[in-house]
């Protein structure tokens, strides 16, 4: 039997915490779970160090990856057939569901704004490079690979294919938002997938939504907006994630001004020089990291320890609501008293922002991502749901932005009482 087609002799189960199971038939999604590039994703979690305010969150982007296959697979079952479905395209939307996030690294976002880096380049690499996962799609078609990598980079020639892994109402947002909501504990990410995936029909170059499906939708669309403030931006969260920014930080400038460290960080040096290669992005994961943290606690250099103890044993910066635009006079005192007293600004004082667009409907020459999602209403004709759906309208286009400051306060209380710079830093902190 050609490798396309070729199923296993019984399925395969994953029992799953969010689908209850994930299941596979396919030789080909089988053999892609057990490369070293997919097992790889179990040693990356989902949530970065959202571990450290939800004490659950410790989910990988294995968990995800199989979860958004599993929601593709059940879409796709129900497309069968449909008219406006061309089955011969199946297999490549269950790989790139699976393999959409093959290219995370340890603490992804956090990692990839300091070494300036995009996880999606080597998604792209792994996919198309010398590698065991380019060898199973290449058994498939010489152009497979090409085909996948095109599907997650949202340029493959079908749109609907695309959107089935990427759009406002997909399968990677539909499972992260539920699973991350199952392992923080909060009730915001749950909705109802089941009736959504009854109402989605595919429909020319885009998936829409059945209008007796609408209110599940608004529900979805809710539970996002909830998640991002509730959990993704949560400001503890946003600490852990700054004093791992300033390890970083600090180790570079520490290796590019030839310090002579306990323990070399190898691991890092293609990235300290701004050219990691793919070999040695895939030998890095978050378990290596952590190791390189616990060792550096005992480094000879104040600041690299005591930000490694902060983040190895959560002693987490404080923060305060402070608007850099209204506030900048201030941020610039701060800055200037903090070096005074000996706490160097640039590793303990930092400003942080977070914003989110819950939904929007496409705006001539802005991102693609944000097309809209289409009700078809009984007349066939489609209306976007904005238009149709008061709730979401309500938030349709409005981006919310969020501000923190972050510091150490054990650094100030530890400065002498009758210091004026300490009474200086405490007045402004404390408005």
């Amino acid at each position: 039997m050609e490798y396309r087609n070729e199923q296993l002799t019984e399925e395969k189960v994953f029992k799953d915490p969010v689908h209850r199971y994930v299941h596979v038939r396919d030789r080909v999604i089988w053999d892609l779970i057990g490369t070293p590039e997919f097992q790889r994703l179990r040693r990356i979690k989902q949530l970065g160090t959202s571990f450290y305010t939800f004490h659950g969150a410790e989910h990988s982007r294995f968990n995800h990856s199989l979860g958004v296959y599993e929601i593709v697979r059940r879409i796709l079952e129900n497309f069968k057939e449909h008219p406006d479905w061309n089955e011969k395209e199946r297999l490549l939307c269950l790989s790139a569901g699976l393999l959409h996030d093959l290219g995370h690294g340890p603490f992804s976002h956090t990692f990839e704004k300091v070494f300036d880096l995009d996880h999606e380049d080597f998604t792209r690499e792994i996919i198309l490079g010398d590698t065991n996962v380019n060898t199973i799609l290449k058994r498939v078609h010489p152009d497979f690979p090409q085909d996948v990598a095109d599907v997650i980079g949202k340029t493959y020639s079908n749109k609907l294919v695309v959107s089935l892994i990427s759009s406002q109402i997909d399968a990677d947002r539909m499972d992260y938002l539920q699973r991350d909501a199952y392992f923080t504990g909060v009730s915001y990410g749950h909705f109802d997938m089941e009736r959504i995936l009854r109402v989605m029909r595919p429909l020319d170059d885009q998936v829409v939504i059945k209008a007796t499906g609408m209110h599940a939708v608004e529900d979805y669309i809710m539970s996002r907006y909830q998640m991002y403030w509730q959990v993704y931006f949560h400001p503890v969260t946003r600490s852990s994630e700054v004093i791992l920014t300033k390890i970083l930080h600090r180790a570079r400038y520490l290796y590019e001004n030839n310090y002579d460290f306990k323990l070399a960080p190898s691991h890092f040096e293609s990235f300290f020089k701004g050219n990691p290669t793919l070999k040695d992005y895939l030998k890095l994961d978050e378990s290596i990291v952590f190791y390189y943290f616990q060792i550096w606690q005992e480094e000879n250099d104040p600041i690299l320890s005591d930000l490694c103890d902060r983040f190895v044993n959560r002693h987490l910066f404080k923060y305060i609501e402070f608007n850099p635009n209204h506030q900048f006079e201030q941020f610039m005192e701060l800055h200037q008293l903090f070096t005074e007293a000996g706490i160097d600004p640039d590793y303990y004082l930092e400003v942080d922002s977070s914003s989110d667009l819950p939904y929007d409907f496409y705006r001539p020459g802005e991102d693609e991502e944000r097309l809209p999602i289409h009700l078809l209403m009984q007349n066939d004709e489609l209306k976007e749901l904005s238009r149709h759906s008061d709730i979401v309208e309500a938030i349709s286009g409005k981006k919310r932005t969020d501000h923190k400051l972050y510091f150490p306060s054990d650094f100030i209380e530890g400065l002498s009482d009758h210091s004026p710079i300490k009474k200086r830093i405490l007045e402004i902190l404390e408005g």
